[in-house]
């Protein structure tokens, strides 16, 4: 007989425990801006038709975590102890309840929802994945396919141009065209890409599709939230694949074309209201090609500056462009080109491959692994995702305390890799690594506060305490120890919730506005009214959008004006050496006058990083409603003078999860 999951496999909290928590006022940070947050972008709607509170969102995510270890314990005949997963359960509640750790924020919006109860949709809570196309020739439309696939249930997704050359679009069957009518479904719009795709590599007759069955313009999503866009973004993907590849018919794809194929997916799906996405793509240093993919005068067939490839700007800014460096290369050429507008990133394949925490010995355990998510903290291997969790060091009173918290961190995310999706090769590649992201945030807080060397004696411990807790719940799950098991996240809106500085990076200033945006037809703004926040319509998008002010403070810490490029560099490459077995994702931010030194800085990081990023140093207000805004202290007090403690309730509105990695880096 089957096993089959009955109600009683749903676990659940006891009532007496979790009413000790209605009362407790949740320790949210920065100025309201962690309470906001929460209200706009992670507090579903109940049966009744109002919003979670924020000890009725950590319930929901405690119980569908600990319902899927149920099931699978059950599943196998492996041993449930009632009373020892209620007490582990609590506690997992109480340390995540008081943000000393946080599951990511795909887990706060999907854990415990229909999504993953009903749908099964579990790579809705993984952050990241990557596919190659080295295998374009076998795979055919697969790569892309899965890039939609993942993107619209808002997974960030890294690929690479490694299959250019190898497929040739042969186009279509002249003499045959047939009708598709293309369903109102994520299965509906990933299967007309696949059809439309194998038409041109195949050969196959070319579908003529029909749009009516896609919902209106303005119509309700379920599920995922928001509102339809209507079937244009998706007719217009079709319209410009076709365009692309009837040019080239006759012609292997090149890669100039798969990252443009890539690219137009992921404005599709931005379009088609999963309205934040990343990607990345990955090619040769070597490519003059590759490099000059956002220089879009560039014509890739005939090698000159003429200006035809101008219409490439409206999808090629949708993906963060990077280079497998190789260690000992020349890195003078895209040094300079990154001195300029902050791409290329740089992979270092080898390192990622070979190594764990790069302080310990070589091992050579992920060599299968071919690339990186988005936002480059995750060492993975084609059509594997990965699910991060992020602790805050500097929310806990010492080091036991926070080693307690990994127990929870982790068992979060390992439970994250008992789920399976709708991809044989996910699930195959995932089965085998169980790989997880536990990162730390915080940590230029926690650096100014405790020192470098407390810093140390932290990061080593709580590494070794994930290795301990690796080995102590693969062995109760009966399933593989995971390949790698920490990293640093940027982060980004999870960050907010307890108000620390995310990832490593340093504050863009001891004080300054953070803007936020909001529908204006949003259920929230008669409280942020209330409250005192200055709110005043998006100059991008008037009609639809809100921006609010919140004026925050973070004192005590050296902003990022003060912290050199090199300090940035040697912080990333303390992290890789005794936290990350992953990666760390760090965006150096680069001052005009530091800009031809990146050459000198590549060659000397290049024996202890896995992968980097950088970023030209951003005039303050040169952009209107930029998401930072330095301000002295005394505008600041000025501001804060006026606001008063935010009161939200009986809202009834659907929140609007991060779709991915959330790092601001990553946000398209």
């Amino acid at each position: 007989m089957g096993f089959s999951i009955s109600k009683n496999m749903n676990f659940r909290l006891k009532d007496n425990f979790v009413d000790k928590y209605k009362n407790v006022t949740p320790p949210f940070g920065f100025n309201g801006l962690g309470e906001l947050t929460y209200m706009r972008t992670y507090s579903r709607l109940k049966s009744d038709g109002t919003n979670e509170k924020w000890h009725e969102t950590i319930r929901r995510v405690v119980e569908g975590t600990y319902s899927i270890q149920k099931r699978h314990i059950f599943k196998y005949d492996l041993g449930w102890d009632k009373n020892k997963a209620h007490r582990s359960a609590e506690e997992m509640y109480d340390r995540m309840f008081n943000m000393k750790f946080l599951p990511p924020g795909r887990g706060l919006w999907a854990m415990g929802t229909d999504i993953i109860e009903e749908k099964k949709l579990f790579q809705a809570l993984n952050n990241c994945s990557f596919v190659s196309t080295e295998n374009l020739d076998k795979d055919l439309a697969k790569p892309f396919t899965f890039m939609m696939d993942m993107s619209m249930t808002g997974v960030g997704v890294g690929f690479d141009v490694r299959g250019a050359g190898k497929l040739k679009i042969s186009g279509p069957d002249p003499k045959g065209i047939f009708t598709w009518p293309i369903p109102d479904t994520r299965e509906g719009w990933v299967k007309s890409l696949e059809i439309l795709l194998l038409s041109y590599f195949k050969g196959t007759s070319f579908p003529c599709f029909e749009y009516k069955e896609i919902r209106k313009e303005g119509e309700l999503i379920k599920g995922f939230g928001g509102k339809s866009a209507g079937p244009e973004p998706l007719r217009k993907l079709h319209g410009q694949i076709k365009h692309l590849l009837d040019k080239h018919i006759g012609q292997t794809l090149s890669q100039t074309d798969i990252t443009d194929i890539m690219n137009m997916i992921g404005v599709c799906v931005v379009a088609g209201n999963v309205r934040r996405s990343a990607q990345i793509v990955f090619g040769s240093p070597e490519s003059e090609e590759y490099l000059k993919l956002k220089d879009y005068e560039w014509n890739e067939e005939k090698g000159t500056y003429t200006g035809s490839n101008i219409h490439r700007s409206a999808f090629a800014w949708s993906s963060n462009n990077s280079v497998f460096a190789n260690i000992g290369m020349d890195y003078k050429r895209t040094a300079s080109q990154t001195a300029r507008n902050g791409e290329p990133g740089y992979a270092w394949l080898e390192n990622m491959q070979h190594y764990g925490r790069l302080k310990d010995e070589f091992n050579g355990s992920d060599i299968r692994a071919m690339g990186a998510n988005p936002c480059m903290e995750q060492t993975l291997e084609s059509y594997e995702m990965c699910c991060l969790v992020e602790t805050f060091p500097s929310k806990h009173k010492d080091l036991s305390d926070f080693k307690r918290t990994l127990k929870f961190a982790y068992l979060y995310a390992k439970t994250v890799t008992l789920g399976k999706t709708n991809w044989i090769e996910t699930n195959r590649v995932q089965l085998r690594n169980r790989r997880i992201g536990t990162s730390v945030s915080g940590m230029a807080q926690f650096i100014s506060d405790k020192g470098i060397e407390t810093t140390r004696q932290w990061l080593n411990e709580g590494y070794s305490t994930l290795k301990y807790y690796d080995n102590v719940y693969s062995e109760w799950f009966a399933i593989p120890k995971s390949i790698k098991l920490s990293s640093v996240k940027p982060s980004g809106t999870v960050s907010l919730l307890p108000g620390v500085t995310p990832g490593m990076h340093y504050p863009e200033a001891n004080y300054y506005i953070r803007r936020i945006r909001i529908a204006n037809n949003s259920d929230l703004i008669p409280f942020i009214e209330k409250a005192g926040y200055k709110m005043e319509p998006d100059v991008n998008d008037i009609e639809h959008t809100l921006v609010v002010e919140v004026p925050v403070e973070v004192e005590g810490i050296r902003t990022v004006n003060e912290v050199s490029m090199w300090e940035q560099l040697e912080l990333a490459a303390f992290l890789q050496e005794y936290w990350a077995d992953n990666q760390v994702s760090c965006t150096v931010t680069f001052k005009p006058e530091e800009a031809d030194q990146i050459e000198h800085a590549l060659n000397y990081f290049q024996y202890r990083l896995k992968g980097i990023s950088f970023l030209p140093k951003t005039e303050s207000g040169k952009y209107a409603q930029m998401p930072y805004e330095e301000i002295t202290k005394d505008k600041y007090d000025e501001l804060s003078k006026n606001i008063k403690k935010l009161k939200f309730k009986n809202t009834s509105e659907e929140s609007e999860s991060e779709r991915f990695c959330d790092g601001q880096s990553c946000i398209l």
